[in-house]
């Protein structure tokens, strides 16, 4: 047997209504841009060059929110604009989703924290451009996460 998800029970698991859920765990949130390859589980310390930190308007200090789920995923708020200042120059190769006061690079299985890849379109979190360098402002296109159906 195998256990199958109805996109309502997805949507539940994501928005997770006042306390829960992966929208909840990562509200007013950061991620961290990396480069090189990911660690192969989200519990691991970051490994790479922090290349920057997402946050709303590049500010450096206001953590990231979504919208409601729709169809089994969230994505970045709309309303909102997603940039982060390279502090270092190189090719972003993987993100790093953690939740506000979140140590992302410790080792720590307590973590609420995401991994993911990057790209110019198609991937999890897609950029602008796939190069950075140092004082550059770098926009997030687009966002998402998506609740396996199965």
């Amino acid at each position: 047997m195998s256990i199958r998800l109805t996109v309502g029970t997805r949507n539940k698991l994501l928005d997770g209504g006042a306390t829960g859920g992966i929208k909840n765990a990562f509200n007013l949130g950061f991620i961290n841009i990396y480069t090189g390859s990911q660690p192969n589980a989200a519990s691991v310390g970051a490994t790479g060059t922090l290349l920057g930190t997402v946050t709303v308007n590049g500010d450096g200090t206001t953590g990231i929110g979504f919208d409601a789920a729709a169809a089994g995923v969230i994505a970045k708020a709309a309303g909102q604009t997603w940039k982060f200042t390279a502090l270092a120059a190189g090719i972003p190769g993987w993100f790093r989703l953690y939740a506000a006061g979140g140590t992302p690079s410790t080792t720590d299985d307590t973590q609420s924290r995401i991994d993911g890849a990057i790209g110019s379109s198609g991937s999890d979190l897609n950029l602008t451009t796939l190069v950075v360098q140092i004082g550059q402002v770098n926009a997030v296109d687009s966002f998402t996460i998506t609740m396996p159906a199965s």
